[in-house]
């Protein structure tokens, strides 16, 4: 007998690790998103009891694995006697092949994807669904992201976000939409979903939305390895190399991020000695040959941009005036509120708090942001830096209101501390 207080650890550990895979490896068995998901929650839950009464394994992801696909061939096979014993209800021949179900489902010649969980993004990137969908679906079933941490990524309530992911999955079933893995020819149709999946998985990871720590180190590892395999893929796809080059030149910080402490340090107060300058210099290529091939992407951009921060000899030395450029050329291919709140930071260093805070002030009627913390961060930076405390004061209350990250919000505090004197 292994004591339960060892055993929640180690399932929990193994549900942050291992759930995409584990559900990627069933979702091939079970070919429906919603059996596959079940039968994975019922591994988990079967774990508990299991690895109390026998031991915890020594490998959890491949005991989880057997676990859920059994459950997912037992369920196929339900169905199977059921439609034998109901001949009224069983579709006409043709509609679709039958599993198999003593193995796993067969590599298609066209199964091109070598990853099992970028396959699984593929798959759940269906052009049928609306973008957004595909992208809060695959984060939450794919990749482990909570809901509540999607809907803060994507700037919605928890109840929204959760009432589309079901409005998804139920379109998935009603539509028949096929579970399977796209050939070659269909990859490009979805490669936008798909990098739009990764980003925000990075993002999620960079700046956790919630809990105690600043970074998600499994969600930013996870993303890079899921870029280089996609870079692998479609080695031509230079919005591709932009992803991965963002990601490089923005991780490259990690470790700078916080003090010894654990608080936040702002881009100005970090060591800069000790950035990852081998990730940076890997970045910069596939930058510069993004930018030389025509119009440059969403990616691109956002790579450039965080690689002129991070070449920088100093925060005051940054190239403030070609980074508002860059901004502007983003925000041209790329037309987000978010972009544009970004941008108002440079145009702050380049013409002054002033005329940054009106510009705040625009943003602040966009419906868009009205979740987003950042903005009145920045707003109350700005009222800071004009010799404006009082605002300030009310615009750090409000992001703290909206901040869901213990380290941001502790930055937000003592930034508030330090305006009312203590």
């Amino acid at each position: 007998m292994t004591p339960r207080p060892e055993v929640e650890p180690a399932v929990a550990d193994a549900h942050r690790h291992g759930w995409a895979l584990v559900l990627a490896a069933t979702a091939r068995v079970a070919r429906d998103l919603d059996l596959a998901e079940e039968c994975v929650q019922e591994a988990y839950a079967a774990a508990l009891a299991s690895w109390a009464r026998d031991g915890i394994p020594n490998n959890p992801q491949a005991w989880l694995t057997t676990a859920a696909k059994r459950r997912a061939m037992d369920a196929l096979r339900r169905d199977q006697t059921f439609r034998s014993k109901l001949p009224l209800l069983v579709e006409p021949e043709g509609t679709q092949a039958e599993v198999a179900l003593d193995e796993p489902a067969a590599l298609d010649p066209e199964d091109v994807v070598p990853d099992e969980r970028l396959r699984l993004i593929f798959m759940c990137c269906h052009p049928a669904l609306a973008r957004e969908a595909q992208s809060a679906l695959t984060l939450r079933l794919v990749c482990g992201v909570t809901t509540a941490d999607i809907a803060r990524a994507f700037l919605v309530s928890e109840p929204t976000m959760a009432a589309r992911m079901t409005r998804a999955k139920k379109k998935i079933s009603a539509a028949r939409i096929p579970f399977r893995v796209p050939g070659a020819a269909e990859l490009p149709d979805r490669l936008h979903a798909v990098l739009g999946v990764i980003h925000v998985l990075f993002t999620a990871g960079h700046t956790a939305p919630s809990g105690a720590s600043l970074v998600r180190t499994d969600l930013v590892d996870q993303s890079l390895r899921l870029t280089r395999t996609l870079r692998e893929l479609m080695p031509d796809e230079r919005e591709v190399r932009g992803l991965l080059a963002l990601v490089l030149v923005t991780d490259a910080r990690r470790a700078t991020r916080i003090d010894a402490d654990g608080r936040l340090l702002r881009l100005e107060d970090q060591d800069r000695s000790l950035w990852d300058r081998s990730a940076m210099a890997e970045a910069h290529d596939m930058i510069v040959d993004g930018l030389r091939g025509g119009r440059p992407g969403r990616y691109v951009l956002q790579a450039a941009i965080a690689s002129l921060y991070a070449e920088a000899p100093s925060y005051d030395q940054t190239d403030w005036p070609q980074i508002v450029t860059l901004y502007d050329e983003l925000l041209s291919v790329w037309p987000s509120p978010v972009v544009a709140l970004n941008r108002t930071v440079a145009v702050s260093m380049v013409s002054g708090p002033e005329q940054a805070l009106e510009q705040v002030a625009e943003l602040e009627k966009d419906s868009h942001l009205a979740r987003y913390q950042y903005l009145p961060a920045i707003k109350a930076d700005l009222l800071q830096r004009l010799g404006r405390p009082q605002e300030a004061s009310i615009a750090y209350r409000q992001a703290l209101e909206l901040a869901g990250n213990d380290t941001e919000r502790v930055f937000l505090a003592e930034r508030l501390a330090g305006l009312s004197g203590g």
